[in-house]
């Protein structure tokens, strides 16, 4: 069997696909404010921002705090999120944790196989990657 060069091509080109994997929040649950617990390893500079935004977007008011985060606060959101390089920073992997007093309700990630291969939206903003991600995740909260 002969192997086309195009179809290498497509197939370099597809292993940089993007993974998304969410758990969404639940229906019944009522969330008004979630504490972001700070992770200061993370440095993509607008990533907290932008999850912030996309709480907002949903009715859900945010408070940043240093870790620990205060044991009154019910709903704990942690992150994780990295960047690399390919002739320009970018954002590559990024997980949120939503717990509710230590349980687990609600988990996304989003990750580009091979940190994107020859794919040009790698170079995507954290906000064009993030936004559909948390939108996915907080869908069925009720604003």
């Amino acid at each position: 069997m002969r192997v086309h060069p195009p179809v290498v091509i497509t197939a370099i080109i597809l292993s940089g696909c993007t993974s998304i994997e969410v758990r969404p929040v639940s229906a019944g649950l009522n969330i008004g404010e979630v504490c972001i617990e700070e992770n200061p390893a993370v440095i993509v500079d607008d990533f907290l921002p932008v999850v912030r935004d996309g709480f907002d977007r949903h009715g859900i008011a945010t408070k940043v705090y240093p870790k620990p985060v205060p044991r009154e606060c019910e709903y704990v959101l942690t992150y994780t999120a990295f960047k690399t390089w390919d002739m320009a920073t970018y954002l590559h992997r990024a997980e949120l944790r939503l717990e509710r007093n230590g349980r687990m309700v609600g988990t996304a990630t989003y990750h580009l196989r091979g940190k994107g291969g020859l794919s040009l939206t790698k170079w995507a903003s954290t906000k064009e990657k993030m936004d559909p991600v948390i939108d996915e995740m907080l869908a069925n909260v009720k604003k």
